[in-house]
């Protein structure tokens, strides 16, 4: 199955569950917008990066609701020291070692469902706490610097030079704690993984499988209507 054809049957569910919440009798909707931290803990791929999400949350029931957010995050930066290998063996040197220089930028749409443990989204004293899971969107942008130029029609490379796009799909996975701060405010504060569920190899890539796989910590505002 290709990567547009999943992504339409996302987007068909997600039109789907935004219609079945409408027509519901809680008739709660928020919107909430958060600043975070991220950390991708993949080997070969250690970074921080620093974004910002913003969610629509539909409250079917006082307790479950679906949610949709899109995420955006700056650039992290790692560096990978490489070889390179000659393509004949007539070739001098038969390899030349170089690190690899990357910038990786990460956005990120997903919708899924959340569960409050404790509470509700419309609570006036007290405190909430909530976990949430769903399927994702990853879009990605790699840039490549090595440190010596290598002559690609001679030399094999682990990862190409320069820049270029890549996809994801994610199980996204969740929780976070809440209260009350007035005017129908809620302060929360999140962590977050975006587990990768499909590689779509790049060659500007240098580990593919399984990676992206970032973490993140979230601090926001929800504003229930």
């Amino acid at each position: 199955m290709s990567f547009l054809n999943i992504s339409k049957r996302i987007l068909v569910t997600a039109a789907a569950a935004i219609s079945f919440t409408a027509a519901s009798s809680q008739n709660l909707f928020s919107i909430a917008t958060d600043v975070g931290v991220q950390r991708n803990f993949k080997k070969e791929q250690l970074y921080w990066a620093f974004g910002h999400t913003t969610h629509a949350l539909f409250h079917i029931t006082p307790k479950d609701g679906v949610y949709m957010w899109f995420a955006y995050y700056s650039p992290g930066h790692y560096k990978n020291e490489l070889t390179a290998t000659a393509k004949s063996a007539s070739t001098v040197p038969q390899s030349i070692d170089y690190t690899n220089k990357a910038k990786m930028r990460l956005k990120q749409f997903s919708l899924g469902w959340r569960k409050y443990l404790k509470g509700t989204p419309d609570i006036e004293t007290g405190w909430n706490v909530y976990a949430f899971g769903g399927f994702g969107v990853l879009l990605g942008r790699i840039q490549n610097e090595h440190s010596v130029a290598i002559d690609t029609s001679n030399y094999n490379v682990p990862v190409r030079s320069g820049q270029s796009n890549f996809k994801r799909l994610t199980v996204d996975l969740g929780g976070g704690w809440e209260m009350p701060i007035g005017a129908d405010m809620f302060l929360y504060t999140e962590g977050r993984v975006w587990v990768p569920t499909t590689d779509y190899p790049s060659d500007f890539i240098f580990v593919n499988r399984n990676a992206p796989f970032t973490g993140m910590i979230a601090l926001g505002l929800r504003l229930l209507f």
